[in-house]
């Protein structure tokens, strides 16, 4: 199973993984017992409003996928065991490449998350989607810019 830290990454790039590949529900799993900081300001949702705001806004492709990738990086995770909590800063940088657009990046940010450890299993308790640093051509990807993570 691996060490904490390795969990929490694993968590991290499984995020990255279901949202590349379409699993808009896998995703909203993840935070199935963590509340989510949007981009509009202190508001917090959790799993459920989280997946209607990305079946509205992102565009999946015949492929069934947004035609994305990901890139989580930089990790920083700091895990106290005795608690059973941990906290992670990372960064990301989204690639986009579809028929109508070249392969290039599209937005990039920090993302700052808390986990929790229930009965040895790690999950996401908090997800700060606000971090967003800079957004190149969203246009392939979001459906309205207003509502971007």
């Amino acid at each position: 199973m691996g060490s904490s830290a390795t969990q929490i990454a694993n968590l991290l790039y499984r995020y990255a993984e279901l949202l590349d590949g379409g699993n808009l529900d896998g995703v909203a799993e993840l935070f199935r017992h963590a509340q989510i900081k949007l981009q509009s300001g202190d508001e917090q949702v959790g799993a459920d409003e989280l997946l209607r705001i990305f079946r509205q806004q992102v565009t999946l492709y015949p492929c069934g996928t947004p035609r994305t990738k990901h890139l989580v990086t930089n990790p920083i995770i700091e895990v106290d065991e005795g608690s059973g909590r941990a906290t992670a800063r990372s960064y990301y940088t989204v690639l986009q490449g579809t028929d109508s657009l070249p392969l290039q990046p599209i937005a990039t940010g920090r993302y700052h998350d808390a986990f929790e450890r229930i009965d040895g299993v790690w999950r996401f308790s908090f997800r700060d989607y606000s971090l967003l640093d800079r957004v190149g051509n969203v246009s392939g990807h979001l459906r309205d810019r207003s509502s971007q993570r």
